[in-house]
């Protein structure tokens, strides 16, 4: 399992590299100033920049809810055959109902943080709940409906502080969402303030991320920053000429009490399967995962041809070379549901295409595959080259 990694969970810092950009002439951050209402002082979007870098908090509680409708009405029906043939190989339909929830549906979690060394992420689903706790040198991961809990001890001192990315590499807070949009700020971004919001019961300042180039589908990205505590309280992706968020993920509830000590504080429940481990086992268990996971990528190429990225930022385009299938059943399946979608054609030959509200893939008939948060348009083009 890919667990730990440097930064620490639910940290509240931005990277300084993405303030930088902005603040020293990725974009004309400086010139522009939030209307904020009367109760809030105006802010700049470089000033918010540096608060989100500079902001810490020593504890804070809350519920977070994920949300997304990326304008898929097919995705159910798409997804309930992937499901059926996941089943008919043996494998599970919980990924599946993950990746449909994800799509189109909400999804929530429970936050609790007191340091870097007393976190818990409790996430909530129709399937039971999967909590994970880091208290002190001890860290567990617990899931309800499997009635299962992994222990985990770590050295003192360690700087394993990144617990909660045993529950999914899904924005699971404001912060991580966050984190993600600032990570985007290059010379292709504009970056402004819309003024002030409320989210949580809260006042906040809104930073305004948006792509320079009309071939984008994102419209903008806007950050809900505390106006007290400098956090991400709220982040929306909006695709282009939109008034409705695609994707939201904020604090439906917080507050900035030091959470009680018996909230990290974790019993495993009668009829729980506990597997104790360790942080150099887990590493140990993490390279072979990485080393595993390259083996699965060559194989899945094989016959095809590694994916490359052409065109920077907003508009990068990810293309790739379907690989051959294993065996006749294989290629069946595949063609039926690449057949799913509708069927396109232009100057660079057909294929079928899967277009959303903020993504675009179009998988050609010779097989290639063209995959990117752009418009149909650009995806042709860069097929016809």
């Amino acid at each position: 399992m890919s667990v730990f990694r440097s930064r620490p969970a639910l940290r509240w810092l931005v990277p300084s590299a993405a303030a930088v950009v902005v603040i020293g002439g990725g974009a004309a951050a400086g010139t522009i100033v939030a209307s904020a209402k009367p109760s809030l002082p105006d802010r700049s979007a470089a000033q918010l920049l540096v608060d989100i870098q500079n902001a810490k908090v020593d504890g804070l509680s809350g519920t977070i809810v994920e949300s997304a409708d990326l304008g898929l009405p097919a995705i159910a029906g798409l997804a309930g055959n992937m499901a059926n043939s996941a089943g008919a190989a043996g494998s599970g339909k919980a990924d599946i109902g993950n990746l449909t929830s994800l799509l189109a549906g909400s999804n929530t979690a429970r936050v609790w943080y007191a340091g870097d060394s007393k976190m818990r992420l409790a996430l909530v689903g129709s399937q039971g709940e999967t909590d994970v706790i880091r208290n002190g040198t001890d860290v567990w991961l617990w899931n309800s409906a499997a009635k299962s809990a992994n222990h985990l001890t770590i050295p003192a001192g360690s700087d394993v502080k990144h617990p909660e990315s045993l529950a999914g590499q899904v924005p699971k807070t404001p912060q991580e969402a966050a984190d993600a949009a600032l990570a985007a700020i290059d010379p292709t971004t504009k970056v402004s303030t819309t003024g002030a919001a409320r989210v949580a019961g809260r006042d906040a300042y809104e930073l305004v991320l948006a792509p320079k180039d009309t071939g984008s589908l994102i419209g903008q990205v806007r950050l809900a920053i505390d106006a007290e505590h400098h956090i991400p309280l709220r982040v929306d992706v909006y695709a282009k000429n939109a008034t409705t968020p695609a994707v939201r993920v904020a604090f439906q509830q917080i507050s900035f009490a030091v959470p009680d000590a018996e909230q990290f504080a974790f019993n495993p429940p009668p009829g729980t399967t506990v597997s104790q481990g360790s942080a150099e086992g887990l590493a140990k268990e993490h390279k072979a995962e990485m080393e595993k996971a390259a083996k699965q990528r060559q194989q899945a190429f094989a016959g095809g041809e590694e994916p490359t990225v052409t065109g920077q930022g907003w508009t990068s385009i990810v293309q790739a070379k379907l690989p051959k299938a294993k065996d006749s059943s294989d290629a069946k399946q595949l063609d039926g549901l690449i057949g799913m979608l509708p069927a396109v054609s232009g100057s660079w030959g057909s294929g079928h295409e899967f277009a959303g509200t903020l993504f675009t893939v179009l998988v050609t008939d010779d097989g290639r595959v063209f995959a990117g948060a752009v418009t149909p348009e650009r995806l042709h083009e860069a097929a016809a080259k």
